[in-house]
């Protein structure tokens, strides 16, 4: 008689058949997923690099110019100086008589103490300046104050907001207190108010003169000749008498020198880089998005980009070409050098830049225009404007695009959980009944072999 097998496992068969029953709706909805959760990256993506470019246009046209200034001393070891887009080309003669120097004194001859507590006040500038108290200082809490406690309590004092350092030196075995001016010249010279030390002998050895190691003055500077051209006083080593230029000392000259030559003009180079910083940016958003549109080539193994087909994001891509584009005339992006390929991109001929600054500075800056809110104008004005269009945090397409990707995948979310339960029931339902099923073919199995046993050949 034949014999009934068991050639299948219930759970394995039942978990066949389940994804069977959900297989083309999961395929549906795993695509789906994958579109919202690449569309949400993209669009995060593209808000980056679109605020990204507006913070650069900002940056590059919030001046009144392009144009860069350059700012060079005759003599470097004199001192150097920096332009901004205010300063106006000129010479000017400088001779410094003397630098701003930061008052530094040190008071010597210090030992340890008896922790008597009272206050030691600094003054800066003849003023008073800030207290410490002695009982505080006294760290470790035992019976001496030393010296190297004092400058710990000096420098951690709150009220003293790193005005005045103080250091411990130790030379031929005698202690110095070493303060420190953190501002240069005459005001911001120390001295020392012991009237409420109490311990005696402390309040007598930071009574006494202290060395000076060095002398807190003003920086004299001459602008012209020494001694005949106008004396210019200040603290500071760092200048900004000449509008738009930063002039910082750094060597004084000796009496009978020659003064300095400061020279501001026309820096190419620097306006230079800064229109190529103005090409690479818009490079680089046209690639993200160029990226992001791409139709893909399956012969070249290339695939689309996440908004392949979407017409809203080409727009914003062919808006972005066409306004650069739309400048023409004598003053054009052409005629500064300022090409567009074919397909958009922008590239920068410096020779032709320079050459087209010589014939008309003022051009270039009309034709890229700002960013700045209510002052906006030229292409930089245009192209901002527009972002704006997508970029905007109350109504932009970016914001709204976003949304409503995140209220798809909240739906796509709870449909994964209605399927995931259909799947569930389904595999539940082929379990019970092919573990049934198992069941009856293994009683039958029994019983097949139940005949076989009474009702067999027995002639062997």
């Amino acid at each position: 008689m034949a014999t009934i097998g068991n050639t299948y496992d219930p759970a394995t068969t039942a978990a066949g058949l389940a994804t069977n029953y959900t297989s083309a709706r999961q395929s549906i909805l795993t695509a789906q997923t994958k579109q919202a959760s690449s569309a949400a990256a993209a669009l995060t993506s593209l808000r980056s690099a679109i605020s990204g470019y507006q913070s650069s246009l900002l940056s590059l046209t919030s001046g009144k110019t392009m144009l860069t200034q350059a700012a060079t001393f005759s003599n470097t070891a004199i001192g150097s100086a920096s332009a901004g887009v205010n300063a106006t080309a000129g010479s000017y003669s400088f001779f410094v008589e003397r630098l701003a120097t930061a008052n530094q004194v040190s008071y010597n001859g210090l030992a340890d103490s008896a922790a008597d507590g009272g206050n030691l006040g600094i003054e800066i500038g003849g003023a008073p300046g800030f207290s410490i108290n002695l009982a505080s200082a006294n760290s470790d809490g035992n019976a001496t104050l030393t010296p190297r406690e004092i400058a710990a309590a000096i420098n951690a004092e709150p009220t003293n907001n790193g005005r005045v350092s103080a250091s411990i030196v130790t030379v031929n075995g005698v202690t110095q207190l070493m303060l420190t001016s953190k501002t240069t010249g005459a005001a911001g010279n120390i001295s020392l108010d012991t009237a409420a030390v109490n311990n005696a002998g402390l309040q007598a050895a930071l009574s006494a003169p202290p060395t000076q190691v060095v002398t807190g003055q003003d920086a004299l500077v001459w602008l012209g000749a020494q001694g005949t051209g106008t004396a210019i006083n200040q603290a500071s080593n760092v200048f900004t008498n000449v509008d738009g230029v930063t002039i910082t000392f750094a060597k004084a000259q000796a009496p009978g020198d020659a003064p300095v030559t400061l020279t501001v003009a026309s820096d190419n180079a620097g306006t230079v880089a800064k229109v190529q910083k103005f090409v690479d940016d818009y490079n680089k958003l046209k690639a993200v998005i160029d990226a992001m549109v791409a139709p893909g080539d399956p012969a070249k193994g290339s695939t689309p980009g996440v908004f392949a087909n979407d017409g809203g994001v080409r727009v914003l891509q062919g808006r972005m070409v066409s306004m650069l584009r739309g400048a023409n005339g004598a003053d054009s992006l052409a005629a500064y050098g300022i090409v567009a390929t074919r397909e958009g991109s922008l590239s920068l001929n410096a020779t032709r830049l320079t050459s087209q600054l010589a014939v008309s500075p003022k051009g270039l800056d009309t034709l890229i225009g700002s960013s700045v809110n209510g002052a906006s104008s030229g292409i930089a004005g245009s192209l901002d404007g527009y972002l704006k269009e997508w970029s905007s945090s109350t109504d932009g397409q970016l914001k709204q695009r976003l949304e409503q990707n995140t209220k798809l995948q909240t739906s796509l979310v709870k449909r994964q959980d209605q399927l995931d339960k259909q799947y569930d029931s389904a595999y539940k339902r082929y379990l019970m009944q092919f573990t049934q099923l198992q069941t009856l073919q293994s009683r039958m199995a029994s019983n097949t072999s139940m005949f076989d046993a009474l009702f067999g050949d027995k002639s062997n």
